[in-house]
C-alpha cells in the first residue's frame, strides 16, 4: 500500500457512505473504529454505520479536496479538506468545509479505517 492507494481507499469509503452502501462501509471500517465529529461527539462503528443506514446521518455530498497520505508498514494516516452537505436527524445543514484526519491499519491483509476526526475548516 502506498499513499495514492490509501487516498483511493478513502475515496471509496466516502462514496460508500454517500451511497449508503453499508456492505462496503462495513468492510472499510475496523471493528473498533471511532469517529470524533466537529462537535466532539464520539461514534463507534456500529453507531455510525447504523446512523448512515437508517438515514439519521445522510450525506448528500462529501467532496474531498487533495488527500495527503503517509503509509509506514501496516499503518497509514491521511488528511484532507472536504465539503460536506448533509442532513442529520432530518435537519438539512448548509454545505460546510471540514478538515479530516484518518488513521488506517492493515489488519490480516485488509486495510481499514480505525480512527477518524473531523474539524470545521476556516472559510476559503
Amino acid at each position: 500500500m502506498n499513499g495514492d492507494d490509501l487516498a483511493g481507499l478513502e475515496r471509496r469509503r466516502l462514496r460508500a457512505l454517500v451511497d449508503v452502501d453499508v456492505d462496503v462501509a462495513n468492510e472499510l471500517h475496523a471493528h473498533d473504529f471511532q469517529l470524533i465529529t466537529p462537535s466532539g461527539t464520539v461514534y463507534s462503528k456500529n453507531e455510525y454505520l447504523q446512523g448512515v443506514a437508517s438515514g439519521e446521518i445522510n450525506y448528500l455530498l462529501w467532496e474531498p479536496e487533495d488527500i495527503r497520505a503517509l503509509v509506514r508498514g501496516d499503518g497509514g494516516c491521511l488528511r484532507y479538506r472536504s465539503t460536506i452537505h448533509m442532513c442529520f436527524k432530518g435537519h438539512e445543514a448548509p454545505p460546510a468545509r471540514y478538515w479530516h484526519t484518518d488513521y488506517y491499519e492493515n489488519r490480516e491483509g485488509v486495510w481499514q479505517v480505525v480512527w477518524s476526526q473531523a474539524t470545521e475548516a476556516a472559510p476559503a
